[in-house]
């Protein structure tokens, strides 16, 4: 498939069969996704493969975080404090989204909760991966980290799976880390849910619009 079908097709997956993913295809995956660029080739990016009982000890205590009604506490601030036009639009509209194709209604807070928590167990998919970055990183290096994660996910949709990036899998980090042995000062940037998509599932049908180019370009000359 062309690079250009590739980016195109990607999109965030919510459903997954249950289907294992072979762990060769996930070295495979890593292999290509190696080649994305960093500063001064620093190649920060640590990755955590997790699935069975590991996955269901991590979805457990990130299901229970959130029942408890704890506040997150992500070890950097992904959204902005305060929300203005367009960005506060453009996620809302993300979320009208995702609650239509579940038919899940605005004031439904016990389905919204529901469909939330499933954002803490990578939506079910069979592998979980989670994106750490050494405590003495800085900004640079979360760009680095991007390209490899996109990498990642294009590898990932070449060979037939699908993806989901999440920022909520970081949103607990502390019994992450413990779980996995993971310092308690390193960076847990995010998440990502992969397996094989359901393609006959509502929540995988509907796609987000994008901005034309010249909505965010500006030429020089």
């Amino acid at each position: 498939m062309k690079i250009d079908e590739l980016i195109k097709q990607r999109h965030s997956t919510r459903a997954f069969l249950q289907q294992p993913v072979n762990e060769e295809l996930i070295q495979e995956i890593l292999e290509i996704a190696r080649y994305a660029p960093s500063g001064a080739n620093t190649q920060p990016w640590q990755v955590a493969i997790v699935t069975g009982k590991t996955k269901q000890r991590i979805s457990d205590s990130l299901v229970m975080a959130y029942q408890q009604g704890l506040k997150p506490t992500a070890d950097y601030v992904y959204y902005p404090e305060t929300w203005r036009s367009p960005y506060i639009d453009r996620r809302r509209a993300c979320g009208l989204q995702l609650y239509q194709s579940l038919e899940i209604d605005r004031k439904d807070k016990l389905a919204q909760q529901k469909q939330w928590e499933a954002n803490y167990r990578a939506f079910d998919a069979p592998v979980m991966l989670l994106f750490f970055l050494a405590a003495e990183m800085q900004t640079g290096s979360f760009l680095d980290l991007g390209m490899f994660i996109q990498n990642l996910m294009l590898a990932a949709q070449e060979k037939g799976l699908a993806t989901c990036p999440q920022a909520a899998l970081a949103e607990y980090p502390e019994p992450v880390k413990k779980i996995l042995g993971y310092p308690a000062d390193t960076v847990l940037v995010c998440g990502m849910a992969l397996g094989y998509e359901d393609k006959d599932a509502a929540v995988n049908q509907y796609r987000t619009a994008r901005e034309q180019v010249n909505a965010f370009t500006r030429f020089f000359y």
